[in-house]
């Protein structure tokens, strides 16, 4: 583990503890010995974190220190980075250019040791089997920020189509497809729709009821119950 690597974790660990926590207990977390601790220690105090303690006794970090959004560790920025490709393959055109947009400014901010990471990464996603042409995925996120109702034109595997006044709830990125999760005024009842079969699709420009998120709570709930019908 490089040093900058190894400051982020420390400064981490820290912060999960509400007790003081000995150097011999960080250096077994850490795999480092408890000297190398101790100048740790004395180097993030020197940048100014706010550590409270002494060797023999144990350190604090005190309460309301953030560390800064950028200081990711090794591991969360491959996290990021192939998370950030995935999207790129697996979202629409808006969601890919965010994706390579965040990792660029993500690669401005952190410091040249991390920068490292993502630059010479072996790690990338796949390309998506899912259909994409025409999906209206922009639309629907929209609408899932704004809480907004939609009207759609909906084909159903046998290629009926039915128009529906849906509340959007959640929108699920699988490998085969992508499913929107929503509250179906013409069913009285969450479904869930295929968008690449939502032949035609318009916001209304008007709120549905309640919170979104309280209404996604419902919805799984009532998921994990038919889930459960079904194994039972």
């Amino acid at each position: 583990m490089q040093r900058a690597e190894r400051l982020i974790v420390l400064i981490d660990t820290l912060r999960r503890h509400r007790w003081p926590v000995t150097a011999g207990a960080l250096s077994e977390q850490l795999g480092v010995s408890t000297r190398t601790i101790y100048r740790d220690i004395q180097s993030l105090i020197g940048l100014g974190a706010p550590i409270d303690g002494e060797a023999g006794v144990g350190y604090l970090l005190r309460k309301g220190f953030f560390m800064p959004p950028l200081m990711f560790s090794p591991v969360e920025l491959e996290a990021l980075l192939l998370g950030a490709r995935w999207v790129g393959q697996q979202g629409d055109e808006e969601l890919a250019d965010a994706a390579n947009s965040a990792l660029e400014k993500i690669a401005t901010a952190v410091p040249p040791a991390l920068r490292e990471v993502l630059e010479d990464t072996g790690l990338w996603a796949g390309p998506s089997s899912a259909p994409r042409r025409g999906e209206p995925l922009f639309v629907l996120r929209r609408a899932l920020r704004e809480e907004l109702k939609l009207r759609i034109v909906y084909r159903d595997v046998e290629g009926r189509e039915t128009e529906r006044t849906v509340w959007p709830l959640t929108l699920a990125f699988f490998e085969g497809a992508r499913i929107l999760a929503a509250w179906c005024e013409l069913r009285e009842d969450f479904r869930h729709f295929r968008t690449d079969r939502i032949a035609d699709l318009r916001v209304m420009e008007e709120s549905y009821p309640g919170s979104r998120r309280l209404l996604a709570q419902r919805w799984l709930q009532a998921e994990r119950q038919r889930r459960s019908r079904k194994e039972s």
